[in-house]
């Protein structure tokens, strides 16, 4: 058994303002690298193998500060957990893309092609890992799109930055273990800004709207 834990990277200037990131690589702001910080105090308190990031900055540079915290070598890169491509939508707020584009987002990822590349990376990455710990910082599209696939009813609640979700990865399935995982022993044994008020785009899914 391997147990993954996903991490959403910390804020940027672009959550703050409520636009669109996707692959935009915009580098995190003083509060992500806090947020970041402390995300990897609360890690300490576990052992972990590795700890593994999307390239894109606000992610890496996330994934850097943890592993720092918790005294292992810089991240590995896995660019199949970059976040979602949004399209003609990156860089908009969400009053803007409901202006400019009221159904269709030009461009736009679907949620089955993120799940296609990102589900892979992280099987991969558990194999690789048996009987381990490891961190995966990621964002909030492919977070969400991961635990919508493993677990359909897992909760709906938003993807903070810097929040923890744990997977465990058993005989070559996913099972979610936590959202917001507060990595406390009971967690073990079930071995600021939210992500729909963010992303326009990711709330028009949710709600059945024309992707």
């Amino acid at each position: 058994m391997t147990m993954i834990y996903l991490v959403r990277h910390g804020e940027t200037d672009w959550n703050r303002a409520r636009r669109i990131q996707g692959s935009t690589d915009i580098p995190l702001n003083d509060t992500g690298r806090a947020q970041a910080a402390a995300t990897g105090s609360l890690l300490a308190r576990r052992s972990w193998s590795a700890v593994y990031a999307s390239p894109l900055a606000r992610a890496y540079e996330t994934a850097a500060i943890i592993a720092d915290e918790l005294g292992l070598p810089a991240p590995v890169p896995v660019p199949e957990i970059v976040e979602r491509n949004y399209g003609a939508a990156e860089g908009l707020t969400g009053a803007e893309i409901e202006q400019r584009y009221p159904s269709l987002v030009p461009g736009r990822e679907s949620r089955d092609e993120v799940a296609a590349r990102a589900i892979p990376a992280i099987l991969a990455l558990a194999e690789a890992h048996p009987g381990e710990s490891i961190v995966v910082v990621s964002h909030g599209g492919v977070i969400r799109t991961l635990l919508n696939t493993v677990a359909p009813l897992a909760p709906a609640e938003p993807i903070r930055n810097g929040s923890v979700h744990s997977l465990r990865h058993s005989e070559g399935t996913l099972d979610l273990v936590l959202f917001d995982d507060p990595i406390e022993l009971e967690s073990l044994e079930l071995a600021d800004d939210d992500i729909e008020q963010q992303n326009a785009v990711e709330s028009r899914d949710s709600a059945g709207l024309p992707a």
